[in-house]
């Protein structure tokens, strides 16, 4: 559920006073932020890909063990679902995430809801017109 105007006005002053407070322990925790996490996370998935890989081939060669290539390609596409989810929610250079950061901006995001909106508003626009005719 998105912030209040006023919600959001509040806590962007809350973080101007830890800036003016305390800025090592703003920047400290501005650093460890979903950017990190989800590049981590990604990387993680990564690995657990060659390691699949790495099962996958190992069951192929050895014989009589075929269910190590089931585990392998069972690894495989757990860790390609974690990289595919973890790509889309990791914001982009210079971006500040949507949600679970004060530093977003609301007027960008009063923006992106506004056009959202607006889509929606002529999309039933239309269909209450082609209903009409």
């Amino acid at each position: 559920m998105p912030l209040s105007e006023h919600e959001q006005r509040m806590l962007e002053q809350m973080e101007r006073a830890l800036y003016a407070e305390d800025p090592k322990f703003a920047t400290a925790l501005e650093g460890s932020g979903l950017r990190t996490y989800t590049r981590r996370r990604v990387y993680q998935a990564v690995a657990g890909i060659v390691v699949g890989i790495a099962l996958l081939m190992t069951g192929v060669i050895v014989p009589n063990v075929l269910w190590i290539s089931v585990v392998g390609f069972l690894v495989m596409l757990g860790c390609t679902v974690l990289v595919v989810t973890g790509w889309r929610k990791a914001p982009k250079p210079g971006e500040q995430p949507v949600s679970g950061s004060a530093a977003g901006s609301p007027q960008g995001q009063s923006r992106q809801r506004r056009s959202m909106m607006t889509r929606i508003e002529e999309r039933w626009q239309r269909r209450r017109d082609e209903q009409g005719q």
